[in-house]
């Protein structure tokens, strides 16, 4: 590799560690901040917006951003609306602006998930072997900002997370506009609805396996709607409870780092395991990590034992390695080239959008009902972990008994080309 390759792997790094950067100062803070405010009841609604972007961000990257904005500039004014606009939240915490502020910057920041992707891969010249490097420090950049704010600031609960999740995303409008020239890449081309809503992806479905896939990461996903909404709240109780004399649980960001610090070593296993498991069983794990995951939460509700709480959190590899990163290499190779990017825009859709969004809606019904300002007594967290455990549990049970596809089978004349 010569200079100017570790020159530009270098640039586009730095730009995917600030991009998550930004999206791991709030997210696994701004729970415990609104119970502060007295805006609990308000949280699943809050983590509803981020969803919500990503359902609205196809379309507009379709019609708008991939035709007629160099990405670089697109990213740079993104990022300066979305951390302006975050920046402002806490003066208007007491406020109805407080939500459409984060409406704003989620509308905004969302939407740079697909470009600075899309904008690394126009750069690198061995995308196989270069992009996952690149990608790696986004992870890395989630997990350094809650290693900070957890462990050295500890002030989860604090405005602070949004000034830094907002600082970052100035940083990052201002760094984008030095990147390298990224023209749009279907300027002067004809782009259909047809395109733009994906309809050709829907080939794919006349593979039952395929639809069986689809559905079990749309429901998969309900759990993510849970976590980063209530796993912070709950973390807060458990201190409370169990921990009032020491600092475990009191950050919760802190803990959570581990997650993605875990994420980044299962991504290294997947080939390994890829090649020994199997899709299916692969996809399997994933989700019966989930099961695992709310019922650790669910008994650590008895002692406060912390090494129960955080074998839940480490396992977050699992959770998303082997279900969403499998998932996104087994539509790789069941599907014909000529839709593969449509079939993983509408994974995302699903996923992402409007499976997050149904966990954020459910959880949130739940904690509102029985909790006041999004917080419950340790029974009602115990039934709230016990009760999504046994759902993932359902799901799981389904897919395998339908799933049952065969990567090694695929053929690009069958019935998912």
């Amino acid at each position: 590799m010569n200079v100017e390759s570790v020159k530009r792997i270098s640039r586009l790094s730095l730009m995917m560690f600030v991009q998550y950067l930004i999206w791991g100062a709030w997210a696994p803070t701004l729970g415990n901040y609104m119970g502060v405010i007295g805006k609990g009841d308000w949280i699943n609604l809050a983590y509803a917006l981020g969803p919500l972007a990503c359902i609205i961000a196809p379309f507009f990257l379709g019609m708008v951003a991939d035709r007629f904005f160099d990405s670089e500039k697109l990213l740079g004014v993104l990022n300066l609306v979305a951390g302006l606009a975050m920046c402002l939240m806490p003066t208007f915490a007491q406020s109805d602006l407080f939500l459409p502020l984060l409406a704003l910057h989620a509308l905004c920041y969302f939407p740079t998930l697909g470009l600075t992707a899309s904008l690394a891969f126009h750069h690198l010249k061995d995308q196989e072997k270069e992009f996952p490097v690149v990608r790696v420090f986004g992870t890395i950049g989630w997990a350094a900002i809650g290693l900070f704010m957890g462990y050295v600031l500890r002030m989860d609960a604090t405005p602070v997370p949004l000034y830094i999740g907002g600082g970052a995303a100035l940083f990052l409008g201002l760094y984008s506009f030095t990147l390298p020239h990224t023209p749009p890449p279907s300027a002067g081309q004809r782009t259909s609805v047809r395109q733009i809503l994906g309809i050709d992806a829907f080939r794919a479905l006349k593979s039952k396996s395929f639809v069986v896939f689809l559905a079990a990461a749309m429901l998969i996903f309900i759990a993510f709607g849970t976590y980063f909404p209530y796993a912070p709240r709950y973390f807060t109780k458990v201190h409370e409870v169990f921990h009032a004399g020491g600092s475990w649980f009191q950050n919760p960001s802190f803990e959570m780092s581990f997650g993605q610090l875990s994420e980044i070593i299962f991504m290294l296993m997947i080939p390994f395991f890829f090649r020994r498991l199997g899709v299916k069983w692969m996809l399997l794990l994933g989700m019966l990590a989930w099961v695992a995951r709310f019922t650790l939460f669910a008994g650590a509700t008895m002692n406060g034992a912390w090494w129960i709480i955080m074998l839940g959190i480490v396992i977050h590899g699992i959770c998303y390695d082997f279900f969403f990163v499998t998932g996104q290499i087994y539509i790789d190779k069941k599907t014909a080239p000529d839709i593969r990017g449509q079939v993983q825009g509408l994974l995302v859709l699903l996923t992402q959008g409007v499976g997050f969004f149904l966990g954020t809606q459910l959880s949130g019904l739940f904690v509102n009902k029985y909790g006041i300002n999004g917080m419950l007594e340790l029974e009602g967290w115990r039934l709230f972990w016990l009760l999504f455990a046994g759902a993932t549990l359902i799901f799981s049970l389904f897919f395998v008994a339908l799933f049952n596809d065969r990567v090694a089978d695929y053929d690009a004349s069958e019935d998912v080309a």
